[in-house]
């Protein structure tokens, strides 16, 4: 069966896309983002693509119930 990904985020996006939690730029990885830098918490915080829009919720929010 194959595997989908999602398709990479243009450079333009990635741009101006900043991480709500720490304000430094996102890092495509595969089927995330990621932020430059670690939170307050000492964890770099990380954020789904679902469906090739990016999901920049704060991690706490983020969580499925």
């Amino acid at each position: 069966m194959p595997s989908f990904s999602s398709p990479l985020l243009s450079p333009e996006i990635l741009a101006v896309l900043r991480c709500p939690v720490t304000g430094t730029a996102l890092v495509q990885e595969g089927e995330e983002l990621v932020a430059s830098a670690a939170g307050p918490n000492g964890v770099v915080p990380r954020y789904p693509i679902e469906d090739g829009i990016p999901v920049l919720l704060p991690p706490a929010l983020n969580q499925e119930s």
